[in-house]
């Protein structure tokens, strides 16, 4: 699989763009606040139908304009396949694949993978938990896209049920619509920590050799599923997430939030035992943080069977040359698309140049 083409019109700040992409690495090079990740953040909304940045649809349309185009072109195997992308500023999208229209954001999946590197990855390993978990349902949902449907089931029901806390469950309909939005949450929550456990399990060693492989020396590196409404998660877990939403409707309906399910679990990443949030140095943070995106990307090469684009967002000006040179050693052959403002460490073999400037692309291969 690999991306072929990627047309913008009015996406951020351009005007249009035009390029095309071979097998292999290309390089986009450019002064900093020139246009650089965007092409990259087009390229992973035409895999996952949002940004990798987070940002609303919203922030990619360009000022005075009301809709942004994309089409991507993507070739997997013999087969060529054309998405195309209306996105508005206020109102619905557009998308359509192959001239048929998505009614539903899930079936964009599996078109094209990507695995994004970028600086700010870091925060996977320092920040706070909703990331971690937002990085372990992301590399869920695109290994397995059945998942999808359990997440967004989950998020909507949850959103639902937060709308129904706060105003207060006046009377008896009130009560009956929460039970039956307690169920349904329990369903869908406990389908997708099914397959957070699931994923974790092959995942750990993945990104432990990868950590290893990066830092040049053998630690361990291990990881716990934290879910406070259970300590059984080989256990009935819908009935442990029906049975703690009950035990806790008294305090969610004072508070008028939910306060307990997969939406607040954490898992804690360890490095020879202990805390990498609070006890790892900071070099050995970044390295954990390259590890985890690398071995997400090889688990999901493997449970899939052919390997996601590799977007690399500035990710050396971030990194010492050792671990900068250890990163090219160990990312997998097959498409990368690579932004920098400086040098490339050496090992890199370049099939196509880019440059950008102001918004326009130029080739200088």
């Amino acid at each position: 699989m690999h991306l072929a083409g990627l047309w913008l019109t009015d996406f951020r700040a351009y005007d249009t763009a035009e390029l095309r992409f071979p097998p292999g690495v290309t390089v986009i090079s450019g002064a900093n606040a020139q246009g650089k990740t965007t092409l990259l953040e087009a390229v992973g909304w035409a895999a996952a139908g949002k940004s990798f940045r987070g940002v609303p649809d919203a922030a990619l349309v360009r000022v005075g304009a009301e809709v942004a185009i994309l089409r991507a072109e993507v070739i997997d195997e013999e087969r060529v396949q054309l998405l195309e992308a209306e996105i508005r500023a206020v109102g619905r999208n557009r998308v359509l694949l192959n001239r048929q229209t998505l009614q539903r954001s899930r079936d964009l999946l599996g078109l094209m993978r990507v695995t994004v590197f970028a600086p700010d990855d870091l925060q996977l390993v320092k920040g706070g938990p909703a990331g971690r978990r937002e990085y372990l349902d992301d590399l869920l949902v695109t290994s397995s896209p059945r998942y999808e449907a359990a997440r967004s089931d989950y998020e909507r029901v949850l959103k639902q049920r937060n709308a129904l806390l706060r105003g207060g469950l006046r009377g008896d309909d009130a009560l009956g619509t929460l039970d039956v939005f307690d169920a349904q949450l329990a369903a869908a929550g406990a389908e997708l920590v099914r397959g957070r456990v699931k994923l974790l399990a092959r995942l750990v060693p993945a990104v432990g050799a990868a950590y290893e492989q990066l830092a040049g020396a053998r630690a361990r590196v291990t990881a716990t599923y934290q879910a406070e409404w259970t300590a059984d998660l080989d256990g009935d877990l819908d009935a442990a997430l029906l049975d703690a939403l009950c035990t806790h409707r008294r305090a969610e309906v004072d508070r008028g939030l939910t306060l307990i399910g997969p939406h607040r679990d954490e898992w804690r990443l360890l490095v020879g035992g202990m805390e990498s949030r609070t006890h790892a140095s900071q070099g050995e943070q970044r390295t954990l943080a390259l590890a985890l995106r690398l071995g997400g990307h090889r688990l999901s090469t493997e449970l899939t069977g052919s390997a996601p684009v590799l977007l690399l967002d500035d990710v050396f000006s971030e990194l010492d040359e050792q671990r900068a040179v250890a990163l090219v050693e160990h990312l997998d052959a097959g498409q990368t698309l690579l932004t920098t403002a400086g040098a490339l460490p050496r090992g890199i073999e370049v099939a196509h140049m880019l440059r950008v400037e102001a918004g326009r692309v130029s080739d200088e291969t």
